[in-house]
């Protein structure tokens, strides 16, 4: 078995998996290191709604045969009211997906290895060269990528994760058939996938319906544990009991059943990546931090994350005598600013403006969409401050506010100056 590559990839994820591709596409030598045994996979991973667009169905060259349902809109609900935008899009059964993506790697020629943990970088003169696994088996590689998203061990050790744990957002789901779909009083989510605004159901984040045929939804919430969360939330609910509340009092469930063995659980820490690259060396995957403050859509910048960085491991390997340097890599961190997550900062900041805001606010939220044209919802979803801006009214003062208030707080507090 070959213990030498071009590339070695930890994480069979989406970004892990698409990274592989692209590289075998081209012809170079990639094997890539999953924790988890073929037999099983993705059992422990698979933790994504799975819902996507067709941009990247048609990007990534995803068939049909891993789609759960296609879908017509996307819906905004609150409390009490919703918004209904016609935007064509697909929710994917998220384990056929992941397969799907290794054994089409496989077929370009990409080596998968199962049941292999990559535990650390193998160090020579100062630089990775290889990567350790499953305690003290080694493979040697040009360029090592840890594509295990927050996890991150070959990136931590090697000093370029910075993650601290902070806003730390867990989330669970479960899919149910005998759902009312069409609920009077509610959106039709027939061919939809819906995201909802409410406290009461995800303090501090969202809950959501993304339907998969007949009586059939994916259902499951999510909520960050920061600040916005702990004024919202209830002493005495876990991620489960407020899952729970929502399935015993929305009539949309009254007759609703669980599938077996169809519950997933995830956790993720909502913070923008810092460096991303060194020597030899590429951490990438983890966008959860990049998704879209309205509309999420992580799958794409995951995928988008991993071509990226083919992409720069494919400028230093094509060229005789260009070493894959920090700066000749750095490459990768350009290329995800720019195409991957523009703005990131700013459509985070977004992110945690929307989650700040109460149920009332919600509740306008959706007649404010109602009225502005969707090239500003576009721009505001991007970061683009004229946009948010036309979101905002004299009302929302206060929540500014407060908003400004929580980040000085946090500023001061990742400087050692104030306790969380």
């Amino acid at each position: 078995m070959n213990e030498r590559y071009d590339v070695v990839v930890a994480g069979a994820g989406p970004a892990g998996a698409q990274c592989a591709r692209d590289l075998a596409t081209r012809g170079y030598d990639v094997v890539v290191l999953e924790t988890e045994s073929e037999d099983e996979f993705p059992r422990q991973s698979n933790k994504s709604t799975a819902g996507t667009f067709h941009s990247m169905m048609a990007a990534f060259g995803i068939p049909d045969d891993v789609v759960m349902q296609y879908t017509d809109t996307v819906v905004l609900e609150s409390p009490t009211d919703h918004y209904v935008k016609r935007h064509p899009g697909a929710v994917l059964e998220f384990a056929d997906f992941k397969r799907y993506l290794v054994e089409d790697g496989r077929e370009k020629g990409a080596e998968y290895r199962f049941d292999a943990r990559a535990t650390a970088p193998i160090m020579e003169g100062g630089e990775p060269v290889g990567v350790t696994y499953n305690g003290d088996e080694e493979l040697y590689a040009d360029i090592v990528v840890d594509a295990t998203g927050p996890a991150a061990p070959l990136a931590k050790k090697l000093g370029v994760s910075n993650l601290e744990r902070e806003n730390h957002a867990i989330g669970i789901e479960v899919e149910l058939e005998g759902i009312e779909i069409d609920r009077p009083g509610f959106a039709d989510l027939h061919d939809a996938m819906m995201l909802r605004l409410d406290h009461n159901i995800a303090p501090g984040g969202y809950s959501w319906i993304f339907h998969t045929g007949e009586d059939t939804a994916k259902v499951g919430l999510c909520y960050i544990q920061s600040g916005s969360h702990q004024q919202h939330a209830r002493d005495d609910f876990t991620v489960d009991d407020y899952l729970s509340y929502w399935l015993d009092t929305d009539p949309r469930f009254r007759n609703a059943e669980r599938l077996e063995g169809k519950q997933h659980r995830g956790s993720a820490h909502i913070q923008p990546p810092g460096q991303m690259h060194t020597d030899r060396f590429m951490a990438i995957g983890d966008t959860v931090p990049t998704i879209d403050p309205v509309w999420g859509e992580g799958i794409h910048t995951c995928m988008k994350s991993g071509r990226m960085a083919a992409a720069a491991a494919d400028s230093c390997l094509k060229h005789d005598g260009v070493e894959p340097t920090a700066e000749n890599l750095s490459m990768y961190d350009s290329l995800w600013h720019k195409q991957v997550a523009p703005n990131a900062n700013k459509r985070l900041l977004m992110t945690q403006l929307l989650y700040l805001a109460d149920n009332d606010r919600y509740d306008k939220f959706m007649a404010d969409l109602g009225r502005l044209d969707e090239e500003t919802l576009a721009k505001a979803n991007n970061g683009n401050p004229l946009g948010i801006a036309k979101l905002l009214g004299a009302e929302d003062v206060p929540l500014l506010a407060r908003f400004a208030k929580r980040q000085l707080e946090g500023k001061l507090s990742l400087n050692g100056k104030l306790p969380l």
